[in-house]
């Protein structure tokens, strides 16, 4: 099973990942077309500062998602095969609830569509744009077996 692999060592925060998220979900899917139309998008990473380090911050499809045990409404589900927490947004109700008790702060609120939004690691194009797109190579899309020998190296 793939896993999004971050490397706080490596991220320079060009927000790469942010922009590329964004222009994913938008209904565009063109940059220069969403600042023309003027469309907004959100994106479901973010990179984060602290202590002089860069974090990307994305869901982490946690082995037991807090999220899912919070959601009122079963709009998030832990898929038993790949082990991706999804969000169905047509059953979100826009508690927040999944927002608070993410141990990673990584789910967000959509204000004006009254949803959360977290990563869905891009299942239309089947790997996440974020990985696809890190000039630094500080996010990585690989199997967690390839993981392993990684963080070991460090």
């Amino acid at each position: 099973m793939k896993r999004l692999y971050f490397d706080v060592s490596k991220c320079v925060a060009c927000r790469t990942c942010e922009l590329v998220c964004c222009v994913g979900h938008s209904l565009a899917q063109d940059l220069f077309k969403d600042v023309k139309d003027k469309t907004i998008s959100y994106p479901r990473i973010k990179v984060a500062l602290a202590k002089a380090k860069n974090y990307p911050v994305a869901c982490r499809h946690c082995e037991d998602p807090k999220c899912v045990t919070a959601c009122m409404s079963a709009a998030l589900t832990k898929d038993a095969k790949t082990g991706e927490v999804i969000h169905n947004k047509d059953k979100c109700v826009g508690c927040w609830m999944c927002v608070m008790v993410c141990p990673y702060g990584a789910i967000h609120s959509d204000r004006e569509e009254k949803i959360a939004l977290k990563c869905d690691m891009c299942f239309d194009i089947g790997e996440p744009r974020c990985a696809k797109s890190c000039p630094v190579k500080a996010i990585l899309w690989v199997e967690e077996a390839e993981l392993d020998k990684i963080c070991q190296k460090k």
